[in-house]
């Protein structure tokens, strides 16, 4: 299967080239007629949203307002509107590109796209899930095979085939698992990095320049499919958004990491074999986090300064002991979050590459993800409980036989680290770094703590909460986010697990205990 990226308009053309030629005939002379239509519709569409940015780009300094503005940019200058906005972003004000914003369809690509694109924490993206979908017939990338020069090497024909037969032999795998009873969210476990997914991504123009230029400029372009993707959204940029092709075009290209190569030669062999965390971490701690969030909601309501904001929650703490927790449970339940975003928490968080999209599709949090070279240690992987139960010598001898195919493409046929990406298996582990606010937490808990959550991703938040629970300080906020039945008192799963039953009944648990949680099953980090 062929990598498909497609820009998708605000129209379908090629439904309205249909429409016309249905209403006009199907004449040569017609259907000649409808082309240029269609062509005039589709240019009308790209001037409009190059008027935007022009616009943006003249704002500052007009007289009139933004709509006169905006009509006083023509689109059948469409030439001038583009070398103007391109004069604007010699001056550096490239923010105004935020304004047109393209959506693509990405077919047949493999989840090192996908996990790349994610990175991008300013695109927008829905990924077809592995949780729900069986992908046995889903198809892989086969790339070239380069040597550490980045050559390809003279028997990459023969490697292909061999690499070819293994892959379809995990995916043959990942069949037998779903044929014995084992769900397509544990199923995918064993599924190799080279399957192919399908994503609808929204960028705006200025994240699809720095984009382009990540995977054609930087050691990232030495991943073939990473290149190839790049140079695909670069031509439809061309095409769709030329005033960034500039910019593109005049940045260099660095051929490999530099901070990696400094770390290389300062560091060196002191960099010590890893051991994977049993659970998150939390680590930074944050100080007073209770009371800043009260404080906050104080100095906003009443433009008060600070101290004034802690002379008055000391008073009403004296006055009144349970003022805190009722007015930190009345900022969670029914306000809208922003004192709670000025509070930060950072962890370290293990977790299989299967879910790490379950993490990362939050998207208000930044996040620090291993990149895929050098290759994750594949000797360690997560086993799934219910594979555990059922079938875990066959899971155990996939990962075995993987690693021992790995060190082959790698020592015996030198294939460079690059082309060996699509030997991670989805079970395979690895260390993300992410700096939560006390929103994004609440949030995250909330969606992942519900018992229907899928059971890493309830491990995930339930070790998450376990840290905050031990942060002195921050014992009423831990004590009253989590699930979201617990929050609202609703529950909006299809089939309620009876928690939200729990909750309301038991004055305890509406104080925060968190003792009725249910927990997620157990399951064993590998090696």
């Amino acid at each position: 299967m062929v990598m498909k990226v497609e820009l998708l308009g605000a129209l379908d053309y090629a439904k309205l080239k249909e429409i016309l030629k249905g209403i006009v005939g199907d004449s040569e002379e017609e259907l000649a007629f409808v082309d240029e239509i269609i062509e005039a519709i589709e240019q009308l569409e790209k001037a409009e949203r190059a008027i935007k940015v022009a616009a943006a780009g003249g704002l500052s300094n007009f007289k009139g307002n933004v709509f006169d503005k905006i009509s006083s940019v023509r689109a059948e200058d469409y030439d001038e509107v583009v070398a103007f906005i391109k004069r604007v972003l010699k001056l550096g004000h490239d923010s105004i590109t935020d304004h047109d914003y393209l959506l693509f369809a990405i077919q047949d690509v493999s989840p090192v796209i996908e996990q790349t694109i994610i990175a991008e924490r300013f695109s927008s993206f829905t990924i077809k899930s592995r949780r729900l979908v069986d992908f046995s017939k889903a198809g892989f990338y086969v790339p070239d095979f380069h040597d550490k020069n980045g050559n390809i090497l003279p028997n990459n024909e023969e490697l292909k085939d061999i690499y070819t037969n293994y892959m379809q032999g995990l995916f043959n795998k990942y069949a037998d698992f779903l044929g014995v009873g084992i769900e397509p969210e544990d199923a995918r476990f064993v599924l190799p990095y080279c399957y192919n997914s399908n994503i609808i991504m929204g960028v705006d123009a200025h994240a699809l320049k720095d984009m382009i230029i990540k995977y054609t400029k930087t050691h990232l372009s030495k991943i073939q499919e990473l290149r190839e993707f790049g140079w695909r959204l670069y031509e439809i940029a061309k095409k769709h958004v030329p005033y960034i092709i500039d910019e593109i075009d005049k940045t260099p290209y660095q051929e490999t990491d530099s901070v990696r190569d400094f770390i290389d030669e300062r560091v060196g062999d002191k960099i010590p074999d890893y051991d994977f965390m049993a659970k998150p971490v939390m680590l930074n701690k944050p100080q007073n986090v209770d009371d800043y969030i009260l404080i906050y909601a104080l100095m906003r309501r009443y433009n008060i300064e600070l101290d004034q904001a802690k002379k008055v929650l000391e008073e009403m703490s004296e006055e009144d002991p349970n003022f805190k927790t009722d007015l930190m449970r009345k900022i969670i339940k029914e306000g809208d979050g922003l004192e709670l975003k000025q509070v930060n928490f950072e962890f370290q968080i293990p977790q299989s590459f299967a879910v790490l999209t379950h993490l990362t599709r939050h998207r208000t949090h930044p996040i620090m993800a291993q990149e895929f070279v050098p290759n994750p240690n594949l000797e360690y992987y997560i086993t799934p409980p219910a594979i555990q139960a059922k079938c875990a010598k066959e899971f155990d001898e996939v990962f075995t036989n993987n690693k021992i195919m790995y060190d082959m493409f790698k020592n015996e046929y030198g294939v460079c680290e690059e082309d060996l990406v699509y030997f991670t298996l989805s079970g395979n582990l690895s260390h993300t770094v992410t700096n939560l606010d006390g929103g994004t937490l609440k949030h995250i808990l909330g969606l992942r703590e519900c018992p229907k959550a899928q059971w890493e991703t309830q491990a995930m938040a339930r070790g998450l909460h376990e840290e905050l629970d031990k942060l002195e300080g921050a014992e009423i906020f831990s004590s009253i986010i989590g699930p979201n039945c617990k929050i609202t008192g609703v529950c909006r799963e299809r089939k309620s697990c009876g928690l939200v039953n729990k909750y309301k009944e038991n004055e305890e648990v509406q104080t925060g205990d968190n003792k009725v949680l249910a927990k997620a099953p157990e399951s064993e980090i590998n090696k």
